[in-house]
């Protein structure tokens, strides 16, 4: 079933400072949507600001299957861009690994706060809404 989805990320550094955080509305999404499109989206944003290293953390295990070549699981609506990604993420180091829901606080609070915007907003700055921990 589709209907209002949405999804949001979080950069951190080695130290696990916040680097940066975003967040969008996914058109016509389902909760598998969202986490393929938070997956892409954190690949994208890492290649575009030159980062060579990306340790990806998911509470997805269908999104952590699609990465390691189980690309069934993705929609075909989104396989050609899921490729690129693909493709990118193979340019990096490169780690995706399942984190349970409870360890994803930060990022659901960011994906409810996305739902409400049209487009990709990016914070640098901690979002009052989300108050990311260590």
């Amino acid at each position: 079933m589709n209907g209002l989805a949405a999804c949001g990320g979080i950069f951190r550094d080695y130290l696990a400072d916040h680097l940066g955080s975003y967040v969008t509305n996914v058109e016509n999404g389902n909760a598998l949507k969202a986490e393929l499109t938070r997956a892409m989206l954190a690949i994208e944003i890492a290649y575009q600001n030159n980062r060579k290293k990306l340790w990806l953390e998911t509470d997805s295990q269908l999104v952590v299957k699609a990465c390691n070549s189980n690309t069934h699981v993705v929609p075909w609506q989104l396989r050609q861009r899921w490729k690129h990604c693909t493709q990118l993420s193979g340019s990096m180091d490169f780690i995706i690994s399942h984190i349970y829901r409870e360890g994803n606080h930060c990022a659901d609070k960011l994906a409810n706060l996305g739902l409400n915007v049209q487009d990709l907003v990016w914070f640098n700055y901690v979002h009052t809404d989300v108050g990311v921990s260590h």
